[in-house]
């Protein structure tokens, strides 16, 4: 099992989180992913910088640790041949240490270039095509592509990493996780079940890395790591299935007016027993998962980070 840190670009500036991606590194963390948003869930969580702005500071304060975004889409609000750049020169300036995370993403990012919010299925053929659009530039070739959503003319990536980076693609439905299993170089996932794991390799995953997305909010007690999580990541307990739609970070208070902190207790691994913890991040291992990442919740990082090095760190490995 790997062990991940998750920077939130939600809940930090971005200089905070080129020190945490530093901290991560220098305390053992296997990897990193980085979160790429225009808007935080809720107005709380107060921050969202330009992800590929945070990467390049980072790639040039870190030495051994890759880093992976968690998750971009590349569908509506940039347009694939823009990030396929983005990501080419983040993956030559992190050689052999970037991991492009990609999915169909949210309305709450992608709304903001008034391209409107298509139903699932035309966001994954669009995530597909941007796939085609993006491996075919980073071919270092010369491309003119013509497709159903996207068109490129004579476009040609020259600042290109020695190997292109693994592309890992996030899935929840069938449909989705079908694509992964055969498009995609590996899986991400926010759930820790056999079956889910089962289904990817069926489908043509076998073999392929699975990464799983673990909310913790370590605290001195776990009465202050519930107060926490609720005030600062109220959206994990809203319902999955009106997320994807929701438009702001408004609709996202609204929904989550109904949500109490035992709702988000339910959903999120709270305070200082590290066996809470280590059960939480086997129960992704018995699943099927060989890697996890792990988002500390609310303003105290370098308690987690302490806490981790010295409790959870030595027992994984």
């Amino acid at each position: 099992m790997r062990l991940g840190y998750a920077l939130s670009s939600e809940e930090h500036p971005p200089q905070d989180l080129v020190r945490y991606a530093r901290e991560a590194e220098a305390r053992g963390f296997d990897f990193c992913f980085i979160s790429d948003h225009f808007h935080p869930w809720v107005s709380r969580q107060g921050h969202s910088p330009f992800v590929w702005s945070v990467l390049g500071a980072i790639s040039q304060t870190t030495s051994r640790i890759p880093f992976g975004t968690g998750v971009t889409a590349p569908i509506i609000r940039t347009h694939p041949a823009v990030i396929a750049h983005a990501a080419a020169t983040t993956a030559a300036m992190l050689p052999g240490r970037f991991m492009f995370g990609v999915g169909t993403g949210e309305n709450l990012n992608e709304h903001v270039v008034g391209e409107g919010w298509p139903d699932a299925d035309d966001r994954l053929a669009m995530l597909e095509e941007a796939i085609e659009v993006i491996r075919q530039l980073w071919t270092g070739e010369e491309v003119t592509f013509r497709g159903g959503h996207y068109k490129v003319d004579r476009a040609r990536l020259y600042t290109l990493p020695d190997e292109p980076p693994p592309i890992l693609i996030a899935a929840k439905g069938d449909k989705a996780l079908e694509f992964a299993a055969q498009a995609g170089d590996g899986l991400v996932g926010l759930t820790p079940e056999r079956e889910f794991i089962e289904r990817f390799e069926s489908a043509g995953g076998r073999g392929k890395p699975r990464y799983g997305q673990l909310h913790v909010c370590w605290a001195e007690n776990e009465s202050e790591a519930k107060r926490t999580a609720h005030e600062w990541w109220p959206n994990t307990a809203v319902p999955p299935k009106p997320t994807v739609d929701l438009a702001s970070p408004a609709d996202f208070e609204e929904a989550a007016k109904e949500v109490s902190a035992e709702d988000v207790a339910e959903k999120v691994t709270l305070g200082p027993d590290p066996k809470t913890h280590l059960d939480a991040i086997r129960e992704y291992e018995d699943a099927g998962y060989d890697h996890v990442y792990v988002h500390q919740i609310g303003p105290d990082q370098d308690g987690f980070f302490r806490f981790y090095s010295e409790e959870i760190l030595p027992e994984v490995r």
